[in-house]
């Protein structure tokens, strides 16, 4: 097997290098705040399993399209004036993801735990009625 020219590890480093990236117990301050957009990208089976009320679903696989408002598949809620917190569940993916939009130009922030210690923080959790 080839070796990579960079890990999964090294670009989870490199990325939280140069974010912003926001405690559990400080995000969870936030939740209310009307300024803020907490945004999940873990995928839908995971969010199954709860997830921070009022929270927006963005699939990690779409996010540099649903940003991007050029893209046939931008969401509005990224257009808005806001503070937006991204996350998944330790903190790697949203980590790179912030990374890449930042890149792109789209300023955004990530919970740097990610929601495996929300709950035990104190941060309330919707569990979603089956379907």
């Amino acid at each position: 097997m080839a070796k990579m020219k960079i890990t999964a590890a090294e670009m989870v480093a490199a990325g939280r290098a140069r974010i912003e990236e926001i405690e559990t117990k400080d995000l969870i301050a936030m939740v209310d705040d009307p300024d803020v957009v907490i945004v999940d990208i873990r995928d839908p089976r995971e969010r199954q399993r709860g997830h921070i009320p009022g929270s927006f679903h963005a699939p990690r696989g779409m996010i540099e399209f649903w940003v991007d408002p050029d893209s046939p598949y931008f969401k509005p809620i990224f257009g808005e004036d806001k503070k937006f917190v991204f996350h998944c569940a330790s903190g790697w993916r949203s980590a790179i993801t912030v990374a890449t939009l930042q890149d792109m130009g789209f300023d955004a922030a990530h919970l740097k735990e990610g929601f495996s210690t929300w709950a035990e923080q104190g941060g309330t959790v919707e569990i979603p009625t089956p379907k």
